[in-house]
């Protein structure tokens, strides 16, 4: 069984070296591509326009391909943002409900409930799951509030 995940996880590892590997050939291949395309543009540009002309057009091709890795830079973190907040809120409400499953507070209820006697516990029970009921849908909706005022930025502004 040991050896089963061994194996998985060398045929992995060199799966991904070797993906890894052609990527950066390929990256490689389209660097060395585009630099030939920036020469050529650059001596038609000299040809027919001179040395300025070719070497601002040179200049715009680069400012336009940095532009357009920033935009997805930014993208990417804004969605690494997003992510990081979701796992906070689902962390939140873990810790919310992490009380009531810890083993100390589950033996100190089997206590009460040897101590008070299981039918005068019955009805204590009934509200006390109303109650856990009430405060877990209102949880729910002050989540859902917030979310909406997240899309809407005028009542986020308090406007």
């Amino acid at each position: 069984m040991l050896q089963r995940y061994i194996d998985d996880l060398k045929h992995a590892t060199g799966t991904g070296l070797r993906m890894t590997s052609l990527v950066a050939i390929a990256g490689f291949a389209g660097f060395i591509a585009l630099c030939f395309a920036c020469a050529a543009i650059f001596i038609a540009m000299l040809q027919n326009h001179g040395a300025i002309a070719a070497c601002l057009t040179i200049a715009g091709i680069f400012v336009v391909i940095a532009g357009i890795f920033g935009l997805i830079y930014a993208q990417k973190q804004k969605r690494a943002r997003e992510r990081a907040a979701a796992a906070a809120r689902a962390a939140a409400r873990a810790a919310a409900s992490a009380p009531l499953i810890d083993p100390m507070m589950v033996a100190t209820g089997i206590q009460v409930a040897r101590a008070v006697g299981l039918k005068k516990l019955v009805p204590l029970l009934a509200l006390v799951g109303v109650a856990v009921g009430y405060m877990a849908n209102r949880n729910a909706s002050s989540d859902s509030d917030e979310d909406e005022n997240a899309d809407n930025p005028d009542e986020a502004a308090g406007d």
